[in-house]
């Protein structure tokens, strides 16, 4: 387990905005959610299967160079997300698919982002292909509290032994407001859509019943539910068992916001495959954060981080995000996914 309490005294200079149609300026922070596509190590542990493929020999001819790489990549996704507003970037990224706890230690040390001294939160979950979800965080920004896994039993109707990814959660302090962080990556759609359904419907129902728990003795409390969920925010995981809507008006008792669902509606995803835009990769919120006390932090905007670099510039695949490899071919690039970002605002000092 990595877990690491960093106890101090916030001394927060957030930037300040004039937001559009208010008259007071906003500070802003932002949290993002970012899959990383198979951000492996090059060492072979034999105690995971899952990593033979990237592994000298293996399958995807997984080099010291092509890893040192990859960090660099990803850390230049991380270090530009959010600056048009914030120059620190995300306070909080939530990340999944990686290896264990070392890539995350080697990716807050690239160059590009090692001034913001991120910390991570990481437990080793069973998943059958030996990977995991973490939290990175700026401790200028936010200290934990409180962290553990949440396991996804899926034994009774799962492939590979029942083994997927823990959720995450993670209580903490952001900037003076108390905060849950839930960072999930429900199981895949192998073996199609329908088949797979029930499995991320389990999945949904370990976070939603600790949701409901928190919001039992905190019915105000600010909630984030992120993650690569393998569903997109109409299915039934998200919008029936996870209790989600799209339209602030209709947030009833124990109801989540989803602000993604008008960008799916309108076409706007975080991965593509054989066309068609998914948008797998959200960020969704308790009513909590839509109150309009303007000295707490509530919620002002989203964002699927899709600039043009992140993108292939030509052929038949053109638009669509720069991934790491194509079959087991090295590409030079990101991640399938787009990373997805919201925007908190405060009344400024």
């Amino acid at each position: 387990m990595q877990f690491r309490l960093i106890h101090l005294l916030l001394s927060i200079c957030l930037f300040s905005i004039p937001v559009q149609a208010e008259k007071n300026n906003y500070q802003i922070t932002v949290i993002a959610f970012y899959n990383l596509e198979n951000l492996f190590d090059t060492d072979n542990d034999p105690s995971n299967p899952g990593d033979d493929e990237f592994s000298a020999g293996g399958a995807y001819n997984y080099t010291p160079d092509i890893y040192k790489q990859k960090l660099h990549n990803l850390a230049t996704v991380i270090q530009k997300m959010g600056t048009e507003f914030t120059p620190d970037g995300p306070a909080i990224i939530g990340v999944a698919e990686v290896e264990n706890g070392r890539v995350l230690e080697d990716l807050v040390a690239q160059p590009a982002i090692s001034k913001r001294k991120y910390r991570i939160v990481h437990f080793d979950s069973p998943d059958w292909r030996g990977i995991d979800v973490g939290l990175l965080y700026n401790p200028s920004y936010f200290t934990p509290i409180e962290a553990r896994p949440l396991l996804v039993d899926i034994s009774q109707n799962g492939q590979k032994g029942g083994r997927t990814r823990d959720i995450l959660y993670v209580k903490g302090i952001l900037a003076g407001d108390t905060i849950h962080l839930f960072v999930n990556h429900w199981p895949s759609r192998r073996g199609g859509e329908a088949a797979s359904a029930p499995l991320r419907a389990i999945a949904a129902g370990v976070c939603r019943t600790q949701i409901d728990t928190i919001l039992h003795y905190s019915p105000d409390a600010r909630i984030v539910v992120m993650g690569d969920f393998n569903d997109d925010p109409v299915n039934t995981s998200i919008s029936k068992v996870l209790n989600t809507t799209g339209d602030k008006n209709a947030l009833t008792a124990g109801k989540l916001y989803n602000p993604w669902l008008g960008l799916y509606k309108n076409g706007v995803g975080t991965l593509a495959y054989n066309d068609n835009w998914n948008l797998f990769d959200q960020i969704i919120l308790s009513a909590g954060w839509l109150h309009k006390d303007d000295a707490q932090w509530r919620y002002y905007r989203t964002e699927v981080f899709d600039r043009g670099f992140l993108k292939n510039s030509f052929g038949r695949y053109k638009g669509y995000p720069h991934r790491s490899f194509s079959g087991n071919q090295w590409q030079n690039g990101y991640s399938d996914h787009f990373p997805a970002l919201i925007y908190l605002i405060r009344t400024a000092d």
